[in-house]
């Protein structure tokens, strides 16, 4: 069979997940214990234990997605009718709709066009007397510059929201964890995610303040320890025992998915060396593969030409900014240009695995000098 016809492993895959007996097991304890939800069982919160733990950080909470995660987080920061967020264009729509559902408007800063994360230089200057937060996105796994993020967040007395859903066990330049510098970092559970649990969240913080009113905001504003009262606003955020259990046994995995990421990662940079006109989007050190991104010059061609040879590929990875969404309020053409450069013509982003073999890297390596040879003679 032709290799172009035998798929790639992916997160839809079993070949391309981590998936195994032990999830199996934890899974069938829950279901003996008759337990299913976190509000009376004790899977979510050993998770929550653990989540903290891996992060160093001494609070951490477990929610129903990355999107509930983001939700804990802004809600924690005060966040409400009026307010503006600002954030990065280049990101999921799960980054914005909390900051939309509490009222808040999201305001779009420009992304450096070397690897699609936010510029801190046009971060400060989006900045209003109405800005309430900043959201960083750590985008395909990448860092973006965490540490400038921090100083112009302090300069303005607002607090940073790491959204980490992209980047488990990613680092930044000094090897410091991204999730450690924000005032609350979010982490998602979702299918296509380095670890899963179909979906689920998890936002870790230092503050005590901000971790309890996160806790409250995941369970309908009710502290159990004094009754059925009710004293701030919350939703229904709660993980269910059974997701719990599953991303417990995933967590323990996230460090070897990871690592073995990085080492399919190394095989394709060094593939590409030489590649005139192609680019890894950003630095490798501490970058966590998500996605493997690229720079290339007319993106959607090489997306087609890569598609074509079995090798899935995103030109752009979005098909539009974020502010450029029906559903966003404010969006206009050329708002953030780098933004729209990248996504129009030169990000290209390829989905990556812990599965990939040599064998898998030399036939994606193979397939990107064949589009490189057919970019050169068009």
């Amino acid at each position: 069979m032709p290799e172009r016809e035998i798929p790639l492993p992916t997160v839809l895959d079993p070949r391309g997940r981590t998936i195994g007996e032990e999830e199996r097991a934890a899974v069938l304890r829950v279901l003996d214990s008759a337990v299913l939800c976190s509000a009376f069982g004790s899977e979510a919160r050993s998770l929550e234990a653990e989540m903290a733990a891996l992060y160093g950080r001494p609070h951490a909470v477990a929610c129903s997605s990355g999107t509930a995660a983001l939700h804990l987080a802004v809600a924690a920061c005060g966040v409400g009718p009026g307010d503006e967020v600002v954030t990065t264009p280049i990101s999921d729509f799960g980054t914005v709709a909390p900051v939309m559902a509490q009222g808040a408007v999201p305001v779009f800063a420009d992304v450096r066009a070397e690897d699609g994360n936010l510029d801190p230089d046009a971060v400060e200057a989006a900045i209003t007397p109405r800005t309430k937060a900043v959201i960083a996105v750590h985008l395909f796994g990448g860092a973006a510059d965490a540490a400038r993020l921090r100083g112009v967040c302090d300069r303005h007395g607002l607090p940073l929201v790491e959204d980490c859903a992209q980047a488990w066990l990613g680092e930044d330049a000094s090897g410091r964890l991204l999730g450690t510098v924000g005032d609350v970092a979010c982490f998602s559970l979702q299918q296509f995610k380095h670890i899963t649990a179909g979906d689920g969240g998890l936002a870790v913080a230092g503050d005590p303040e901000r971790a309890r009113r996160m806790r409250l905001f995941m369970d309908k504003g009710w502290d159990r320890s004094e009754g059925r009262v009710h004293r701030e606003m919350g939703l229904n955020y709660r993980m269910p025992e059974l997701v719990a259990a599953v991303a417990r046994v995933q967590l323990r995995r996230v460090g070897g998915v990871v690592r073995a990421r990085r080492e399919a990662a190394g095989l394709l940079l060094a593939a590409l060396e030489g590649l005139d006109g192609v680019a890894l989007a950003g630095e490798p050190a501490g970058h966590a593969w998500w996605m493997f991104p690229l720079l290339v010059d007319n993106n959607a061609r090489w997306a087609e030409e890569l598609t074509a040879r079995g090798v899935p590929a995103l030109p752009g990875y979005l098909e539009r900014p974020l502010y450029a969404n029906p559903a966003v309020p404010g969006g206009r053409a050329g708002l953030c240009p780098r933004a729209e450069r990248l996504i129009g013509r030169t990000l290209l982003a390829l989905p990556w695995n812990e599965a990939y073999t040599q064998e898998h890297v030399d036939r994606i390596a193979r397939a990107l000098r064949l589009a490189h040879r057919r970019a050169g003679a068009g």
